[in-house]
């Protein structure tokens, strides 16, 4: 298994990153969308 963390700033692409991930069913785990629930 391969882990990959990813960092960046404010408008880097982290997000659309993630959207490509995605669409290659490639799990992710977006802590900014879980902080923003638990918030």
């Amino acid at each position: 298994m391969l882990i990959i963390g990813m960092t960046g700033g404010i408008g880097s692409g982290k997000s659309e990153a993630l959207k490509i991930f995605e669409s290659l069913n490639i799990k992710v785990i977006d802590l900014d969308k879980i902080s923003k629930e638990i918030t």
